[in-house]
């Protein structure tokens, strides 16, 4: 990693890698964007990325930043996630890990009670997925040309354009 570990290259056995933390509507379209190092964890960056935001209204007023759901996978799950997303008053959407939910079976009525889960809700998980193979259509994405991560975050961003350009806002 160069600059202090600031330009979200991570290295693995499969070289150097990175991660793409996104946040997409129902249309399959970019909304907010993080990167990372690819060996480092998802869960920390759930709060940033949520925090990141910005729907404009049409017309005047400001933009939206809280949406009524968040639909997120497993990576995702944490207390302090869950904590997040109650304290902003959105409903979460996302499973437990199976270790977790053991180990809360484990402590008995310790344990707490398990969080909702809504399971009909989560089939629209998929949106994420759609857009992020979106993004990796547009080569300079998914092979990341780029070591810098100010340029690489760019690059996403013309191809988010690009998507957003095929999939205008009706």
């Amino acid at each position: 990693m160069t600059n202090g570990g600031r330009e979200a290259l991570g290295r693995s056995r499969g070289g150097l890698t990175t991660k793409i933390h996104l946040v997409a509507d129902r249309r399959c379209r970019p909304i907010a964007r993080l990167t990372s190092p690819g060996q480092h964890a998802d869960c920390p960056k759930f709060i940033a990325l949520m925090e990141s935001i910005r729907i404009p209204r049409r017309g005047v007023g400001r933009p939206r930043k809280k949406p009524a759901r968040a639909l997120a996978d497993k990576a995702y799950t944490s207390r302090a996630n869950r904590r997040y997303l109650r304290r902003r008053g959105i409903k979460a959407v996302i499973p437990v890990k199976k270790d977790q939910a053991a180990h809360r079976a484990g402590r008995g009525s310790k344990g707490g009670r398990p969080p909702v889960f809504d399971r009909d809700a989560y089939k629209e998980r998929n949106t994420v997925e759609r857009c992020v193979n979106k993004l990796r259509q547009h080569r300079a994405v998914a092979t990341r040309y780029d070591k810098r991560e100010r340029i690489y975050q760019g690059t996403i961003d013309v191809a988010s354009i690009r998507i957003w350009l095929r999939h205008p806002a009706k």
